[in-house]
């Protein structure tokens, strides 16, 4: 499965559309990623645990969005987008969507 940001890929026209594909995950942060991303932000440097939490779901989200895409028969999705955004109380969550197209290249 070629997954792609590009609306195109160079040298491999589509053959075919069959429709969009998501992913989405809603993933908590618990009190000592919160504690140690608020030392981080006094002291600088980088919150790898919350860094972590992103890539997984990154990950988790393309592989899903992947599975829906062979589902429907395609092998590529161009046009992808992933988008994070805080949701809860207090933000407390993060929620990590992608979409793309699922096309037959």
């Amino acid at each position: 499965m070629i997954i792609s940001t590009t609306l195109t890929l160079e040298g491999f026209p589509v053959k075919q559309y069959l429709g969009v594909v998501t992913g989405e995950t809603i993933v908590g942060t618990n009190f000592f990623k919160d504690f140690l991303a608020s030392i981080r932000d006094v002291v600088g440097g980088r919150a790898g645990s919350y860094e972590k939490v992103i890539i997984e779901a990154k990950e988790i989200l393309l592989s899903e969005m992947s599975r829906r895409a062979e589902a429907l028969g395609a092998n590529a999705i161009p046009g992808v987008d992933i988008d994070y955004e805080t949701v809860g109380q207090n933000g407390s969550m993060l929620m990590v969507a992608t979409s793309g197209t699922a096309v037959i290249i």
